[in-house]
């Protein structure tokens, strides 16, 4: 276990002035790029040794410039071209995608229906599967009534996030979409999923699925955020 561990989030160096950024810049003594060269070296190799791999990160790197505009001009004037569903779509087609799954929330279904949508008319073939799919009930894992969401329900069905990662690799989908699972309900599908996976949208029941308004806010309105939460 290696004495410091990397806090790349709270970096003391400016960003045009960091190591990771350029060579000769400066690097706090726990900086990753610093301490682990040899890891650095083994993710390059890896990339060598592996033509899917390597395929995969060049088309997602160009899918990144692509969604720039003004790369002409500099850095400094760069700016958006593209929502992230529209670069989930081009992204298949980069990868010449044809399945793609949709693993969605039944909170989102509205939005679920739309975004199957849009996928099915840029030609792409969607499995899509709901998290209560399965139909196993809460208090087959240990949750009490107590615990349940409607706790006036003798019996709630559960999300089921394993059951939709194995209907997806049943259905050979090449590509994974996650639209809006719970916390926890999301990490358990990307385990057990075999294709990739990417998020169009997360869980936020209280912010609109928009989790970073609370991070914008946290000198505001979500100012307690920084002291230690205690469960409501």
């Amino acid at each position: 276990m290696p004495t410091k561990s990397p806090t790349c989030a709270v970096c003391s160096v400016d960003w045009p002035e960091r190591f990771c950024r350029r060579e000769g810049g400066k690097a706090p003594k726990d900086c990753p790029t610093l301490l682990h060269k040899r890891l650095a070296k083994d993710a390059k190799e890896e990339l060598a040794r592996d033509p899917a791999l390597r395929e995969f990160t060049r088309q997602a790197s160009i899918q990144e410039g692509e969604g720039y505009g003004n790369r002409d001009r500099g850095y400094e004037y760069v700016y958006p071209l593209k929502p992230r569903i529209q670069e989930t779509v081009e992204f298949a087609r980069r990868m010449g995608y044809e399945r793609v799954g949709l693993t969605f929330c039944v909170g989102l279904r509205k939005e679920a229906a739309v975004i199957h949508g849009i996928f099915a008319s840029n030609g792409l073939e969607v499995v899509s599967v709901m998290c209560k799919t399965g139909r196993a009930y809460k208090d087959e894992i240990g949750i009490t009534r107590e615990q349940q969401v409607d706790r006036t329900a003798v019996r709630e069905i559960m999300c089921n996030p394993v059951f939709q990662a194995l209907v997806a690799n049943k259905h050979e989908v090449q590509l994974n979409v996650l639209l809006g699972l719970c916390v926890g309900h999301d990490s358990l599908f990307i385990k057990y999923a075999k294709a990739p996976v990417t998020v169009l949208a997360v869980k936020d029941r209280l912010l609109g699925h928009s989790p970073l308004t609370a991070v914008y806010q946290c000198d505001h309105y979500y100012r307690y955020l920084k002291n230690p939460i205690k469960e409501q």
